[in-house]
């Protein structure tokens, strides 16, 4: 015996009425046609949606225009610099349309930019303790590297498609031998301001012996001298303020 599945005519009444709703994710302008691709949305589906309890403003996507990007860049570079971020981990990163969750947010997708340039910094350190074998070494869990104990991340405003946020690092160490903190912040070119930050605990590893370790003096001259590292007793701050 064969059957169909069938619909509720009540759902695809709901489904009508959100496509003909100005505020629904899901409507579409007469006379406009949905995107291209997961990157390409429609024209007035750019416009910035408010989330309670966040700081907007409009998002004009003005530094994608020829010369406005560059700076743009320049300026969220020269900011970060300015706060102490290490240059030399700056990790750019385009805002996609895919990158958007249910909410036409990219809060879940900040985690994983911030990892990009976590290991756009642990890249450096690993270059500056011995060259491309010693990354190579470090990014295999190989010998002694670094792992992440614990991390935090402040989601102080809402990011939408079109942007391009600038990723940056900079170490904080203490008096321990073991294990030190790694500051990370994001900034948005179409907003030229903070939207979020990030605390990361990272221990010295010895992936040979499956433990943590001191890696040395050589390797906290490097972090100290070189990369520039704040010195902070004990681990854990009250937040910063970027309003």
């Amino acid at each position: 015996m064969l059957s169909r599945c069938t619909t509720p005519r009540r759902s695809w009444l709901s489904l009508q009425t959100a496509f003909k709703d100005p505020s629904s994710p899901f409507h579409i302008p007469p006379g406009e046609t949905g995107p291209a691709s997961p990157d390409d949305p429609p024209e007035s589906y750019r416009n910035k949606r408010t989330e309670p309890g966040l700081e907007t403003e409009p998002t004009s996507g003005s530094h994608d225009a020829p010369g406005s990007r560059e700076e743009a860049a320049k300026t969220a570079r020269a900011t970060l610099s300015s706060m102490g971020y290490d240059a030399s981990s700056f990790w750019e990163q385009s805002i996609v349309w895919g990158h958007h969750d249910a909410f036409r947010q990219v809060h879940p997708s900040k985690v994983r930019f911030i990892e990009s340039g976590r290991m756009q910094w642990v890249m450096n350190l690993g270059n500056l303790l011995g060259g491309k074998e010693r990354v190579q070494a470090m990014l295999a869990g190989q010998g002694i590297s670094v792992i992440l104990k614990s991390v935090n991340i402040n989601f102080r405003r809402p990011v939408t498609f079109p942007d391009t946020l600038l990723v940056g690092h900079k170490a904080i160490v203490s008096s321990s031998r073991t294990q030190f903190i790694l500051s990370a912040v994001l900034y948005s070119y179409a907003q030229q301001k903070v939207v979020a930050d990030s605390e990361g605990v990272i221990v010295w590893y010895d992936y040979d012996k499956l433990r943590k370790c001191d890696p040395g003096d050589e390797a906290w001259r490097v972090l100290r001298g070189v990369m520039g590292a704040e010195y902070r007793e004990g681990i854990g701050r009250p937040s910063p303020s970027y309003e």
